[in-house]
């Protein structure tokens, strides 16, 4: 039997996860944005890559972009200005997004990546700053639209996909057999 205490946590998540509380700013909830770093570090150890801690201070930034987002419902990336030395990935969807969906979604540009090549490609772009290997923290915001679309922000530090020479190479390692 379930009792008061669980389903009022349960409740609080709920609502704080679905950010629809018109005109006031929520925070994404833990719970979505745990599942975002722990699938983010499973697929960062695939690839050699240490894991990421979550950032308190990136994810009140990413949540107040998604928000942002979520209010035009327009997807498009911040100015690199407005983010300091961060990398973002960005999701939409017409109904509402785990954080596993979205992390895999991300991560599944992995079959379009030539490790024999290594190089940036817009097909690939969100597969490697998900494994890149120097990012060390991650920011997590979700937000939902009035028509129930959600849209997702991850911020990376320090930001990846550097098209110097040879960054690719150190970063962007093939998966373990």
């Amino acid at each position: 039997m379930t009792d008061f205490k669980t389903l009022l946590q349960e409740a609080s998540e709920h609502n704080e996860s679905a950010c629809r509380i018109s005109g006031s700013a929520c925070q994404t909830s833990k719970l979505f944005c745990e599942e975002v770093l722990k699938t983010h570090n499973e697929y960062r150890r695939k690839h050699q890559a240490p894991p990421l801690k979550l950032s308190n201070k990136l994810s009140r930034e990413a949540t107040r972009y998604a928000e942002s987002l979520a209010s035009t419902r327009i997807l498009k990336h911040s100015a690199e200005s407005s983010r300091g030395n961060c990398g973002e990935n960005l999701a939409w969807a017409s109904y509402d997004q785990t954080g596993k969906d979205v992390s895999d979604r991300w991560y599944n540009e992995v079959n379009q990546y030539n490790f024999n090549q290594p190089g940036f490609s817009s097909a690939t772009g969100h597969f490697t700053a998900v494994v890149w290997k120097s990012s060390k923290k991650l920011g997590v915001g979700k937000a939902v639209a009035s028509d129930g679309s959600t849209f997702v922000v991850a911020r990376y530090f320090p930001a990846g996909n550097i098209t110097n020479q040879g960054h690719f190479q150190a970063n962007v390692l093939p998966p373990k057999s």
